[in-house]
């Protein structure tokens, strides 16, 4: 178990990077086709694991433009001093994310912080005429996520330890309702308030940054979850 007894999963697009990594290369590289995959899965017609593998298929760049675009993405600036912090209070960090290895990597790794363990979709080069081509090792059965993010919570559960969870979207609604806490932004603070998970909202990592000692001494499970209005 870790020193601290609990342990952190962290999304990456939204919540650590400043802006959503596959987006921005469908909006830059993807031919078309790709909107219609996004329309049917906001709809529920298809799983984010169809939507990514289909939108990864059509995305035509090479390995140094694919380079060059993620050297331009950013993360929330306080994060580099978040994971400092949860390693000095002995809080593991993994990163689990419906997203792309590949690209998680590359930015993390500007801030020296590529040792971050995980759980992400394979980005691969693919046979031609295709240029990419998408594998997802962390999904699980019955579930139709790239990452199922809710094995990864059973996973760290299982060495006995308590889980919070930093998100900010869909991807992150089925592993909120398990785990012990959720630092919410954007989207998951409505889902969490309207389920009655415990959470506290952020704006990003500098709020974080004050919760986790509060988190560690219990003084933040015994106060009521603050409103969604608070953030706005």
């Amino acid at each position: 178990m870790p020193v601290s007894g609990w342990t952190i999963l962290c999304d990456f697009d939204g919540t650590i990077s400043v802006e959503d990594v596959i987006d921005s290369l469908l909006d830059r590289f993807g031919r078309p086709g790709w909107e219609v995959l996004e329309q049917d899965w906001r709809a529920g017609r298809i799983g984010s694991r169809e939507c990514m593998a289909g939108q990864v298929e059509l995305l035509q760049m090479t390995r140094a433009e694919l380079d060059a675009h993620l050297a331009e993405m950013w993360i929330d600036h306080a994060f580099p001093g978040f994971v400092v912090k949860a390693r000095e209070l002995g809080v593991p960090i993994r990163v689990v994310s419906d997203g792309l290895d590949h690209a998680i990597h590359r930015i993390l790794a500007r801030y020296g912080l590529g040792d971050l363990p995980l759980a992400a979709n394979h980005l691969a080069p693919a046979e031609p005429p295709r240029q990419w081509q998408l594998t997802s090792p962390f999904q699980a059965e019955g579930c139709r996520s790239g990452t199922c993010k809710c094995a990864c919570v059973a996973q760290a559960r299982d060495g006995g330890a308590k889980t919070l969870l930093i998100g900010d979207g869909a991807s992150d609604f089925c592993a909120a309702d398990r785990v012990d806490f959720v630092f919410a932004k954007h989207r998951l603070i409505e889902h969490c308030r309207a389920a009655g998970i415990p959470y506290v909202p952020i704006t990003g990592f500098e709020d974080a940054l004050d919760f986790l000692p509060q988190l560690l001494d219990g003084s933040l499970l015994d106060r009521p979850a603050m409103p969604a209005s608070t953030t706005t």
